[in-house]
């Protein structure tokens, strides 16, 4: 079913539960015949539809903004008085165009005999219906964050091992021993610096094996340290370049990620004195590139591919912006994303590990706190909002609206809360859990 299609069919169900609701509240279903019947539910309809998808269509618009993390009491303030401008505004259209065409009025006599009484149902059906949408826009975002998070929770733990795994290629500290065993007998003085460089690639590598994210600076001074290694192997063979410092000091990537490209390009290309390697790290808008001249060798061994798919399930980890591969005719290029914002979402190894069920336990005395909270709340301010519609306009019960609709989402939040099976409850989040985890695993053995 189409996202269109469900929109029709919510819009004509909320049609309905108003057609209901104003018969209710003015005596009941007193029609003279089946004519009168249809004609009204059908004007019912209309109203419904016309201010429905203009609603549904300014919230799309309003979701795709950039909203940042703190903007949530601004985002539904201006939410809600853009629906109200919206709502009168079309109000006043249909009822314009009604007056005009079936009861015969001119414009003046339309505009000279409207009052805001005549708005005040639609808009607090509107006000009403809008609260919950953003109620359960909300619990939608807050199920998907919990998903999101323990996905992170649980990839990390697996994508660290494999990133220290991978971090250093076995044939690299092979060829770098080597290369030492060399220099020793040939150059001392070469070989004693060769053997501090080894000691600071390793160093560096310890010290951010806990780490999610490293500085640009950082990683660029760990490239050119790991590539006076290669130099000193291939000499002149090799043509680096880079910058020493990146132009936003706060910018981040993952830890290691420029030695793992670094080695590849040397794997996977001939570097010889007749063919020179050239590699290349510059900074691209957001993006770090390391670029490489291609020149592929004849015979290589076969890759395993874990060195980028490496840095691509880390960066999945945490954030939307992809890891970029672009292979021309003469050029190999992969450009990183430089992270500005800070993960606060991931967790540490160095942090003491917490056992998921006191975590599932903790979170749901948070959510006793908020439906104790909110039901409090809900007992203060009805009551309350009922004396005003007492002491204002006791003729039209607008206390309904709020009651209705603030009740339903204390409905949802308890089910939610004190349902312990079922659609929508703890187990069915660890459930789908589970699910989207084995559904990860299953799609990285076919990739």
């Amino acid at each position: 079913m189409t996202k269109s299609v469900k929109n029709i069919i919510i819009i004509f169900a909320i049609g309905c539960a108003i057609f209901i609701v104003d018969n209710l509240i003015s005596g009941g279903f007193i029609f003279d015949s089946v004519n009168d019947f249809l004609i009204d539910f059908v004007f019912f309809q209309l109203y419904a539809f016309v201010l429905g998808f203009s609603n549904v269509y300014f919230f799309n618009y309003f979701n795709r903004l950039n909203w940042k993390k703190g903007d949530t009491v601004k985002r539904i303030v201006l939410g809600i008085i853009c629906s109200t401008i919206i709502t009168l505004m079309g109000l006043f259209v249909l009822r314009m165009l009604t007056s005009l065409t079936l009861g015969g009025k001119s414009l003046y006599e339309f505009i000279s005999n409207e009052t805001l009484k005549s708005y005040q149902f639609g808009l607090w059906v509107t006000l009403t219906i809008v609260s919950v949408f953003h109620i359960v826009y909300f619990y939608n975002k807050y199920q998907q964050n919990r998903i999101k998070e323990q996905k992170v929770i649980a990839g990390t733990a697996s994508a660290k091992f494999n990133a220290l795994k991978n971090q250093l290629d076995p044939h690299f500290l092979f060829n770098s021993l080597n290369v030492l065993t060399s220099l020793i007998e040939e150059n001392p003085d070469n070989a004693q610096k060769f053997t501090t460089s080894l000691s600071k690639v390793y160093r560096y590598v310890l010290e951010q094996k806990d780490k999610e994210l490293v500085t640009v600076d950082e990683e660029l001074q760990f490239a050119k340290t790991y590539m006076s290694l290669v130099k000193m192997r291939f000499e002149d063979s090799i043509i680096f370049d880079m910058p020493e410092t990146a132009s936003n000091p706060e910018s981040k990537v993952v830890p290691l990620s420029l030695q793992l490209l670094l080695e590849n390009a040397v794997k996977h290309n001939m570097v010889t004195s007749s063919k020179p390697l050239h590699i290349k790290i510059y900074e691209d808008g957001d993006n770090l590139v390391v670029e490489n001249n291609l020149q592929p060798k004849q015979i290589v061994k076969k890759s395993s591919g874990v060195g980028l798919s490496n840095i691509k399930q880390r960066y999945d980890l945490l954030t939307n912006k992809k890891v970029n591969i672009y292979k021309e005719a003469n050029s190999f290029a992969v450009a990183i994303p430089m992270l500005t914002k800070q993960i606060v979402v991931m967790r540490s190894q160095s942090q003491p590990q917490i056992d998921d069920s006191y975590v599932r336990a903790r979170n749901h005395v948070e959510e006793l706190k908020g439906f104790y909270y909110s039901l409090i709340s809900y007992c203060f301010v009805i009551p309350f909002l009922i004396f005003v519609n007492y002491k204002t306009s006791w003729e039209f019960q607008w206390f309904w609206f709020p009651m209705f609709g603030w009740g339903l989402g204390l409905a949802i939040q308890a089910f939610k809360v004190f349902v312990n099976n079922g659609t929508f409850s703890r187990d069915w989040e660890r459930r789908k859990i589970e699910k989207f985890m084995r559904e990860e695993e299953e799609n990285k053995h076919w990739n």
